[in-house]
């Protein structure tokens, strides 16, 4: 499609997926125009008959998301957005004084991220992740074999419940206490290792569900690693898993959305003196 102009190679594309209709065309050429521009050459056509299945299907809605910047659980529902060719309006929540649009979103736990779609709140990122997967199609983000789709959401829980709060109790331990903390982060980092062993992603040639799950790896982590002075995710102990942070990290629509370093340093930071302040006073 390289040596062809934008408007001949949207045409057969428009041609192969049967999209008629001036209006339809001309909403559609421009988002083909916007993913061509920013070069994601292996998502164009897979975000096109995204766009063409929401036409299509009257699926298109109003998409709004309540994020905070920082978070790798908001910026994984991004990602996802993003793969899926979805526009979407980002809110910026201060979660020192919570929104009202935030409480009445998540009444029970009030916390981001929190998917709007057409007004309907949808939370928790894990299931955020699903809902959009679910909904848009064109992209797939868990794989069709059920086995396999069963697997990564078993590896999503894993890594949400142990990697990461391992990772930032590794963070804010000392001393002997941050060795231990150390060798158990490691230990779980193992059984992700073999996860990926042989394979360019943990959804095969292409980001997938788990990948995203994955994607505080490979940013996040390397500030959790500067706060606390320690090295978890080690590349002689875990080879494969290094090479799967550099493959996602060059994905344009990855890198795109990835916060700078020097920000989750200084979040991370924050809240390691937020909660070494409160043990002080305690004591």
């Amino acid at each position: 499609m390289q040596d062809l102009s934008l408007e001949i190679q949207f045409e057969r594309v428009a041609l192969d997926f049967s999209i008629q209709g001036r209006n339809k065309k001309r909403i559609l050429f421009i988002n083909f125009v916007i993913y061509k521009d920013l070069r994601v050459e292996q998502n164009l056509q897979t975000n096109c008959i995204s766009l063409f299945y929401r036409f299509s299907t009257g699926r298109m809605g109003e998409v709004k998301v309540i994020g905070s910047s920082g978070s790798v659980f908001c910026t994984r529902v991004e990602w996802a957005l993003k793969l899926k060719g979805v526009a979407y309006e980002y809110i910026q929540e201060n979660l020192l004084n919570k929104s009202e649009l935030l409480i009445n979103s998540n009444p029970v736990h009030k916390k981001v991220p929190v998917l709007l779609h057409d007004d309907k709140p949808i939370v928790e990122s894990l299931v955020i992740l699903e809902y959009i997967d679910e909904t848009w199609k064109g992209y797939s983000l868990l794989p069709q074999d059920p086995h396999e789709r069963a697997t990564a959401r078993f590896w999503a829980k894993f890594v949400d419940e142990t990697c990461v709060i391992g990772s930032w109790q590794a963070m804010q331990a000392e001393g002997e206490a941050k060795a231990r903390a150390i060798e158990s982060v490691q230990e779980l980092f193992a059984f992700i290792e073999k996860q990926i062993q042989g394979k360019k992603f943990f959804g095969g040639e292409q980001i997938g569900y788990l990948d995203l799950v994955m994607g505080w790896k490979c940013h996040w982590l390397s500030a959790m690693e500067e706060v606390g002075q320690m090295k978890l995710l080690d590349q002689e102990k875990f080879p494969s898993l290094h090479q799967w942070a550099e493959n996602f990290k060059q994905n344009p629509i990855i890198h795109e959305i990835m916060p700078p370093q020097e920000n989750l340093v200084n979040y991370f930071q924050g809240g390691l003196n937020y909660l070494r302040s409160l043990a002080t006073n305690k004591g």
